[in-house]
């Protein structure tokens, strides 16, 4: 009697409608950092059974890692998984805010950590200082910086967003984080949650976006910068329970996208970039 090869349910159906151009783990490009605001380690383990192939990067918001009671349970059960893991910028600020940076670069170094937040988003930092906290950082730790302000009411120029960018990367960030809060509603956002596409295009124009990644916690903001840049764009603060949609808009797998990734169109035609959800045409 033949043997029968089996076949594990879904298996084909994935390889038949999967986006070709989509990278797999590790990735470099296409990365989906995922904001932990408290997870148990029921809730962590929930996530990585269905998407564990999607999350590249966990970050644990703010300062939750010194206050959660399972944080040396819940490292030990994501590195188990091969996922990387990074604290939020706002303790590295609290670090400096409180001259306790060495104190600092130790517990991350004791815990193990690869990856290190340099952000100002909160505390004023000047920015020459703030390159040589970057370039300092970079001799321990992967680093990734972050650009914006975290108070709504503090404009920044497109220009100055671009040139603070392109210092960080020369101090030695990997890669840049825009910030758009965990809300969606400042820095690349205005406070509706609309995003700034006039800032959008002066930093494409002049970054490889590949080194940026777009902080997007909610879906309209998903749909627009995968279907501007395509399927392999960073994206940053995904709520764990997001995770699953995010791939299938990043693979043309939901309405949203769909079109867009299928027939052979990974973004929009640029008239159409500056309309549509974001309706910010002419506004910088």
């Amino acid at each position: 009697m033949a043997t029968q090869t089996r076949v594990i349910p879904g298996a084909q159906g994935a390889e038949i409608f999967r986006d070709p151009r989509r990278t797999r783990k590790p990735r470099k490009t296409g990365l989906t950092q995922v904001l932990d605001k408290g997870l148990s380690i029921a809730e962590a383990e929930g996530m990585l059974e269905v998407a564990e192939g999607y999350v590249d990067i966990v970050k644990f918001g703010w300062a939750t890692s010194v206050v959660v009671e399972n944080f040396e349970a819940k490292l030990e059960m994501f590195r188990r998984h091969g996922i990387d893991v990074c604290c939020g910028g706002s303790l590295f600020e609290l670090a400096v805010h409180r001259k306790r940076l060495k104190e600092y670069v130790a517990f991350l170094t004791d815990h193990g950590f690869k990856f290190v937040e340099v952000s100002d988003g909160t505390i004023q930092i000047p920015l020459t200082e703030k390159l040589r906290y970057i370039e300092r950082m970079a001799k321990h730790f992967t680093v990734f910086s972050e650009v914006g302000r975290k108070d709504r009411t503090q404009v920044v120029a497109p220009r100055r967003w671009v040139d603070q960018i392109k210092s960080e990367f020369s101090a030695g960030a990997w890669k840049v984080i825009v910030e758009g809060r965990e809300s969606g509603t400042v820095g690349i956002y205005y406070s509706s949650g609309e995003i700034k596409a006039g800032l959008i295009d002066e930093i494409q124009m002049q970054i490889d976006t590949a080194r940026i990644v777009f902080e997007a916690p909610r879906k309209p903001q998903q749909v627009w910068f995968i279907k501007h840049f395509g399927p392999n764009v960073n994206l940053g603060n995904i709520p764990p329970e997001e995770v699953i949609s995010v791939e299938t808009i990043r693979q043309g797998l939901r309405a949203d996208t769909l079109l867009f990734n299928h027939d052979g169109h990974p973004s929009p035609p640029t008239a159409q970039r500056r309309t549509g959800r974001a309706r910010t045409r002419g506004r910088r």
